[in-house]
Parts: structure tokens; sequence; C-alpha cells
């Protein structure tokens, strides 16, 4: 890790291409000639042929593996196996976050070419260099650093219209809370997940990606309940994916996503997407942080409007024990975990206390505006 005159060094990073728009995996052949692919391994999630239809054409010279579901050790090493003995030149990961990440894990160890074709607009993961990984029973285990990002992203926003609604509006879960870790690692200047300090480039991406769904999600959300492409939904996409992945990756993460994995560790969680639970981390490190009453009122009703969970009901865990929470609590704050990016000691205490604090106003700010639940996004 470099410094500068006791300062740590600031680190950018991105894609080598970002292609987004009405049909645009239409162009993934061309992306894989200009990486010289000429035997692309393809692993796509199980709802691939479904979702985009006619609309992809199989690559030159391109064979396919099924994702297995989990991005877990093992899971990887099978993929990477296939890739060995297929002779694979590049690999494509088609498909929701976790296959995207375990099509990083494979790719770029073996430093092969990448290219990510996310069907959903639910995670900021396409663009990072960096995996997610789970046990097999879905459960945070690690994060995987590659120091390199994928050489080109193709974003189809048709493709994202078709999917249901759901995913886009996890997607705006995980993408707000990228200002407010963002903002907080910056003060501390904490090494961000790029490898460096954050920059002031990362940390203004982060910004507009918070407005962007303020003003936009939902808008973008009513259009793809229609399977509409509009103006909106192509911000918002943009927003979920590009601003939001460069402003994590190159302007860190803090309490949000550490309350995440923490709430990983609790099975009635398990079928809540990733964005769905960052939401409500995010609630509670603007509790931990004493944010303004102001700004919590702000990012609570956004959620109410646009179908984001605010309670610990809303993913699945409203009878969890206070020993559960604790242990939440406890995971949360693991050695190595983001959350001590903020800009004070933390304690599993502390993050009890958040959890309990932004379950609370989630339910006081419901009440005031309605009372029942505006939650499709999330219903099972």
């Amino acid at each position: 890790m470099g410094t500068n005159g006791g300062f740590m060094t600031a680190v950018f990073a991105a894609p080598g291409r970002y292609v987004q728009g009405r049909d645009a995996v239409r162009r993934l052949g061309e992306e894989l000639e200009q990486l010289q692919s000429e035997k692309p391994l393809i692993l796509r999630d199980a709802v691939v042929e479904e979702i985009m239809g006619d609309t992809l054409e199989s690559p030159k010279g391109a064979f396919y593996v099924d994702f297995g579901g989990e991005c877990s050790p093992e899971e990887i090493d099978r993929v990477a196996e296939e890739a060995r003995s297929g002779g694979a030149d590049a690999v494509v990961g088609i498909g929701g976050g976790k296959t995207m990440d375990t099509a990083k894990a494979v790719a770029h160890p073996a430093g092969l070419p990448l290219v990510i074709v996310p069907t959903i607009a639910s995670t900021d993961a396409p663009t990072s260099s960096l995996s997610v990984v789970y046990d097999e029973d879905g459960a945070f285990k690690e994060y995987r650093f590659f120091g390199r990002n994928p050489d080109a992203v193709v974003v189809d926003t048709t493709v994202i219209a078709r999917a249901p609604v759901r995913f886009l509006v996890a997607g705006m879960g995980d993408g707000l809370s990228t200002y407010f870790e963002a903002d907080a690692s910056s003060r501390t200047r904490k090494r961000a997940m790029a490898g460096g300090g954050p920059t002031i480039a990362a940390l203004a991406l982060a910004r507009l990606c918070y407005d962007t769904l303020l003003e936009h999600g939902l808008a973008a959300r009513l259009a793809v309940e229609q399977g509409a492409v509009t103006p909106a939904v192509e911000k918002v996409v943009e927003a979920n994916t590009l601003l939001s992945g460069l402003g994590f990756e190159s302007g860190g993460l803090a309490a949000a996503h550490s309350i995440h994995n923490g709430l990983t560790v609790l099975p009635g969680t398990h079928h809540y997407w990733h964005g769905e639970k960052v939401a409500f981390g995010t609630i509670s490190m603007l509790m931990l942080e004493e944010s303004p009453a102001e700004v919590a009122e702000e990012v609570v009703d956004f959620c109410l409007e646009v179908g984001l969970p605010v309670t610990l009901e809303d993913i699945g865990v409203g009878d969890a024990s206070r020993e559960d929470l604790v242990k939440v609590a406890e995971a949360a704050c693991a050695e190595g975990e983001t959350i001590h990016n903020e800009p004070f000691e933390v304690h599993p205490r502390m993050v009890l206390d958040a959890m309990l604090a932004a379950d609370a106003f989630g339910r006081q700010r419901r009440a005031v505006l309605g009372g029942e639940a505006r939650l499709p996004a999330v219903a099972h």
C-alpha cells in the first residue's frame, strides 16, 4: 500500500469498457473479438435463456457452463476446472451478482479476459474487481480481491426491464448505501476496495448515484413494472451499476455492507436480495452515526416509496431474538470488516442498538406515511 508524504496513495479503478442501452447484448461478439477471444466460456444462470430470448446470439466458438446457484469456493473450483479442460481463452459471466462474481473468481486468477453481462440491475457487482464469496448455505464467507476489473461490461436495458421489478429495486438498495459509505471512508481515508485511499472522483460519483436514485427511482420502478425502458430506467440502471460500482470500489465501504454481512448469519434473511439487506444496513448505519433526522427520514421515505425494506420484519427476521441480533452485530464487527472504516471505533453493542433503532424508526415512518407496507418488490 503506497503512501505519499504520510497520506495513503489514492486509487481509482474501473472496467475497460462500459456499454449500456437497448439491445446492447448484441454487441457481445464484437467485444469478444476486440479481446481476441476464439473460445470463450460463457457462465450463465438458470434464467438467462428465459430472460434474454433470442437477443443473445452465441459468440463464435463459445461453450456454455450452467451456474450452480452459489458463489462458493466449491462452485468457483468447479467452473475453473471447466475452463481449463475446455481450453477457454476468455470468460463471460451472464446473470445475477453471484454468477458474475463466480466468473470473476475464475477469470482473474487464470489471467483470462472477462466480459460481464448482467441480466438484472440488482447490485453494483458488474464493474468491480472483487468477488463476494459465500459458503454453500448462503452465509457470507469472504471477499476475494483480484486487482483487475472486467475488460468489458455490457448492460442491455431491454433485458433488465424484462426481469421482475424486485431486482431493479434491490439494486437501488445497494446503490443507496454508496454515498454514505464512501463519505465515511473518505473522512477516515481508510483503504478502499480498489487498493488505495478514496478518490474525490469516486465520492462525486457516489453522490451522483444517490441523487439520481432519489430523483428517478420511483419513475424507473413504475416503468419496469410495465416492461418499459424510459430515460428514468436508463439513469437508474446506470446508477445501480456504474455509479454505485465506481463509487464503492474507489470510494470505500463502511457499516452498511458489514451489517448486511452480519445479517447473513440468520437463515431467515437468505430469501432476500443483497441490496434489500443493504438498505436496512444503510438505515442502521445512519442510526450508528447519529445522522441528522432529516437525512434518515429522506432515506427511509425513499425506501418506502420504491419498496425497499425498512424494518427487520421486512427482511425476514422480525421475530429474531436479542441473542440472534447479537450474533449479527458480532459478525458485522469481525476483524477486517468494512465497518471499521467508520470515523469512530465500533463495537457489537453499538451495532445491535443501531439495528434496533433503525427497526423502530422504519416502523414509525411507515405509520406516519400511511400504515401498510408497500413492498411488492420484496414479497415472497
